[in-house]
């Protein structure tokens, strides 16, 4: 058994935690696992963070935006997240009691009764690149928001026609990913349950309501008008096209799993308020 621990970059109450729950988990049949700055913070061997996509379990001790980026790394290995932050939607284990907690998942996992919590992600895909998987989203971007900034995009859903106007977006976002940047543009809440997408019109200049759409269904933008654009996944990584351009995005072929205790989707939006 193996279990791999990241810990917020610069926190060092998370660099606390992540040696609290060495201590606890530490034993013969387990091995801890640490990325190279978790490992360099606490003066211990390391390893690339890519790395710890074959361990058993992976803890990401931070806020939301550290799970995502431990997410994008470590691909379907079993991921629980200790919640740093003041909403935490993907990290559901308060810090007094993560070493405790993280002991418990991996006796389960040992044992074969953990539950697993499937998240599912979207990619997107053109001529000759591919990006994601996104946990939260995939935007498609102008170079700049604002009055005759814009691009003009075409949106069809398995080919039939939802949209054409001048946006200064477009987003495609995840149940999960429908709390967050979604949200702030005007888009509906999804619960985890729902199984579908939502397509969301950035500042559009007639815009049409966000759709949700199914998981199984490909949504492709058309842009024009720019002298280029860009595609965002999780508001971490970019790429730059060249207009005009044709974008698929869908349901990427890996979830990110969520070993214990399940999301608290209701709990988390309280603290909205």
């Amino acid at each position: 058994m193996v279990v791999g621990v990241v810990a917020q970059r610069g926190n060092e109450r998370a660099i606390e935690l992540a040696a609290a729950i060495e201590e606890t988990i530490q034993a013969g049949d387990v091995d801890v696992v640490m990325d190279e700055a978790t490992a360099t913070a606490l003066d211990v061997a390391g390893q690339p963070i890519e790395a710890l996509t074959h361990c058993d379990l992976v803890v990401s001790i931070g806020g939301d935006g550290t799970f995502l980026f431990v997410a994008h790394a470590v691909g379907d290995a079993p991921m629980l997240g200790v919640n740093l932050g003041e909403v935490g939607f993907l990290n559901v284990v308060a810090p007094a009691e993560a070493p405790e907690i993280v002991r418990k998942v991996h006796k389960e996992l040992i044992r074969g009764t953990v539950t697993i919590q499937s998240l599912p992600r979207v990619i997107a895909e053109g001529d000759g690149w591919s990006m994601g998987p996104a946990l939260n989203e995939i935007i498609v971007h102008a170079p700049q928001r604002g009055h005759d900034r814009g691009i003009t995009v075409t949106i069809t859903v398995d080919g039939s026609q939802y949209a054409r106007d001048v946006v200064d977006g477009v987003m495609v976002s995840t149940p999960t990913g429908s709390t967050a940047y979604n949200l702030s543009e005007g888009g509906p809440l999804l619960t985890p349950t729902i199984e579908g997408f939502v397509v969301t019109e950035m500042c559009g200049r007639d815009p049409m309501p966000s759709l949700v759409v199914p998981r199984s269904a490909t949504v492709t933008i058309d842009v024009e008008g720019e002298a280029f654009a860009h595609v965002i996944s999780d508001s971490r990584s970019t790429h730059e096209l060249t207009l005009p351009s044709v974008i698929h995005i869908r349901e990427a072929a890996t979830p990110v799993r969520i070993a214990g205790r399940p999301l608290e989707f209701f709990d988390a939006l309280s603290k909205l308020d």
